[in-house]
């Protein structure tokens, strides 16, 4: 991605970036830790089956088969395999599937409803990531400006090392490119569970908050609360 075409980008869209950021408020949340808050259990299955039906029960238990398969292959491998595995769902938007303007699914109800918006695609691959033991460091939510679309998209971003340039996982485009070759999308600023950075084309940028800050992340980690998940 050309790097001056980056910061022109970064300048032309960081007000409204900046405007979303000072608009939140700051709330207490728990971390969203590798490994927690992820997986379908017993009765999430049973309930799939009542209602949603035999398709819903079977993407479930798709899912955690990829959850226990998934951790003994190679880092990049598990990129592949859980980026097109949440591929295969549909996309629809949030008034549409939820009847809201925006609102964060969890994994869980991403699969059962077979869809979802792009923040949906993102956090989904991004929690399964980590739960099969991807570092929660090398991984953002990443909103950028999605140029050909002229709107705001959330993908998912993996870095090899701080100051290295990123992967991109995203729905708009199957394949897992380099952020330099994503000359359709413009960064505007990625967190994770522990903070959130003004987005840049290599490193992961300016931290300027923490992830506490952002009040869609805390409602969605508290519906995905692991104290209110029967088992396995």
């Amino acid at each position: 991605m050309n790097s001056a075409r980056w910061r022109t980008g970064c300048l032309r869209i960081l007000a409204w970036g900046l405007g979303v950021f000072i608009s939140l408020v700051p709330v207490s949340m728990p971390r969203a830790d590798a490994g927690t808050f992820v997986g379908a259990t017993e009765s999430e299955l049973a309930e799939a089956q009542r209602h949603y039906g035999e398709f819903a029960r079977r993407r479930l238990a798709a899912w955690n088969q990829l959850l226990d398969e998934t951790p003994g292959v190679e880092e990049r491998e598990r990129l592949a395999l859980i980026n097109a595995f949440f591929n295969q769902l549909r996309f629809t938007s949030d008034i549409e599937q939820w009847g809201k303007p925006d609102y964060w699914a969890t994994p869980t109800e991403f699969l059962l409803e077979n869809g979802g918006d792009c923040e949906d695609f993102a956090l989904a691959k991004y929690f399964t990531l980590t739960a099969v033991g991807v570092p929660i460091d090398r991984l953002r939510l990443t909103y950028v400006h999605a140029v050909d679309l002229d709107q705001a998209h959330m993908v998912v971003t993996y870095y090899t090392a701080p100051d290295a340039e990123p992967l991109v996982l995203d729905n708009l485009v199957p394949e897992i490119l380099p952020a330099s070759r994503r000359t359709d999308l413009v960064p505007v600023y990625s967190f994770n569970g522990d903070g959130l950075w003004l987005a840049k084309q290599r490193g992961l940028g300016q931290r300027v908050s923490g992830a506490e800050r952002i009040s869609r992340w805390r409602d969605l980690t508290q519906r995905m609360d692991p104290q209110a998940a029967g088992p396995r």
